[in-house]
């Protein structure tokens, strides 16, 4: 007798799912499927599971596909499986193409092709449906979107739209999405909502069309380049009830949302002084470094400090003042160096691309301090530093993958719920971010800083 095994969270089970589970079950003459236990969800970073485990065994009974089912609760279980139950072939769907090759030792390993198009109507009666999904951008980002998406429970990338149809098929294809366009109102025509991963100087106008479609918007940062497009695409948006929402994942992080929670307790007295760096080196000819696309380190970096410096002091500043270290061949800034007075405290940035610094965050207040070390923007640990050592206190929470599971969990989140506004990025600090690009822009433009 033939054993097949296979493994999955199969919430809100659908097509895919059954389609998965009977081309695995035609592979042999036996087939274990083991279905991952809420708490192993939760400790690999899947978020919005929306069915308990015992939920989700009972629907698979149901269908009367699997000869066994068993549940997964740790890491390294598929091996230990494949061990005690004789396991012939291990199959897995191909979207994992390559992850599990390492128990080719133990059976053979089979990819089974994904179900591309899963639409609502599939879906199981439910609650909840299957976000439809489009991504117009074909990029790096837009490739980790995808990966990341995989541990959010209700969502499902079903295209990507792309000016130059080569790339965006090529794009399509690797990542077995069910279509790919080069037509804008086509593509929006076959999703519910969009993640936008083009060049900064696009985001306006992709944006727009697609408030005006009638989608949900999640945009990479920064979301706009001046302020008076900020507010045209929340009129939008607010009009249409439309969830706009600005791609920053260190906002949506457990560990951020802790971090700010015990700064603002007043454990370290009134805070005075925000200090956030964020640097990496890019070398060559990268949309992060041309001018025609808006690249420079404050463009592409700038919006993670100045979350932090919002979040701790507001958005109602004293004065602005940027320094910056150009490129003088590409025209663009390499490094630059922001400080915002307030009222009660001062703001520091520090971006770089071709300039490297310690991505330290520190926050000091008149009791003590917080210091988060680099990279501080995917907040995995922080300490609290007193005079008195004796109080000093360390915190670690845990930061998964690349972190974009977070944002399009929050986003999934405010489609269901139907918010519009949140307070994890609100407006009020996406006016802010705007009004501080546009400056920063103006000011480039009419006088370069070096």
């Amino acid at each position: 007798m033939k054993k097949v095994i296979t493994y999955g969270t199969f919430d809100l089970l659908h097509f895919g799912h059954v389609n998965l589970l009977n081309k695995a079950k035609a592979l042999g003459d036996y087939l274990i499927v083991g279905v991952t236990s809420d708490f192993y969800d939760q400790s690999r970073g899947k978020l919005n599971v929306k069915q308990t485990v015992m939920e989700r065994i009972e629907n698979i009974k149901k269908l009367q596909i699997a000869d066994e089912i068993i549940i997964e609760e740790f890491e390294g279980q598929k091996l230990d499986d494949i061990i005690k139950y004789n396991i012939d072939i291990f199959a897995i769907g191909s979207d994992w193409l390559g992850k599990f090759d390492y128990l080719k030792s133990y059976c053979n390993v089979v990819y089974i092709e994904r179900t591309r198009g899963i639409s609502s109507s599939q879906i199981r009666e439910s609650d909840y449906g299957i976000l439809k999904l489009g991504i117009i951008g074909y990029g790096r980002i837009a490739n980790r979107f995808i990966r990341e998406s995989k541990f959010v429970s209700g969502i499902n990338i079903e295209g990507a739209f792309g000016i130059n149809l080569d790339k965006v098929s090529f794009f399509a294809n690797k990542h077995e999405l069910n279509f790919f366009e080069s037509n804008i109102d086509n593509f929006l025509d076959k999703v519910d909502a969009v993640y936008i991963a083009s060049p900064h100087n696009t985001h306006y106008e992709y944006i727009k069309k697609s408030l005006l479609k009638g989608k949900h918007v999640l945009c990479e940062k920064p979301l706009v380049l001046n302020y008076s497009e900020l507010m045209d695409v929340i009129k939008i948006s607010k009009k249409n009830s439309l969830v706009l929402m600005e791609a920053v994942k260190t906002a949506y992080s457990p560990g951020f949302l802790k971090l700010l929670s015990i700064a603002k307790s007043g454990i370290i007295g009134q805070i005075k002084h925000v200090s956030a760096s964020f640097s990496k080196l890019i070398e060559g000819d990268f949309r992060e470094l041309r001018k025609s696309e808006n690249g420079g380190s404050f463009t592409e970096l700038g919006t993670y400090p100045l979350l932090i410096i919002s979040k701790l002091f507001g958005t109602n500043y004293k004065s602005i003042r940027f320094t910056s270290y150009f490129d003088e061949s590409k025209n663009v800034d390499l490094f630059t160096n922001l400080t915002i007075v307030y009222e009660h405290g001062i703001g520091i940035a520090n971006t770089g691309l071709g300039v490297k610094t310690d991505g330290q965050l520190i926050i000091s207040g008149t009791k003590g301090f917080i210091y988060v070390p680099s990279p501080w923007w995917k907040t995995e640990y922080f300490e609290l530093k007193f005079e008195d050592s004796n109080f000093d206190k360390k915190y670690f929470y845990k930061f998964e993958g690349d972190g974009l599971r977070y944002e399009i969990s929050e986003f999934l989140n405010l489609i269901q719920t139907k918010k519009i506004n949140h307070q994890k990025v609100s407006i009020k600090e996406l006016k802010f971010f705007a009004k501080v690009m546009q400056i920063f822009l103006d000011e480039k433009m009419t006088k370069k800083i070096k």
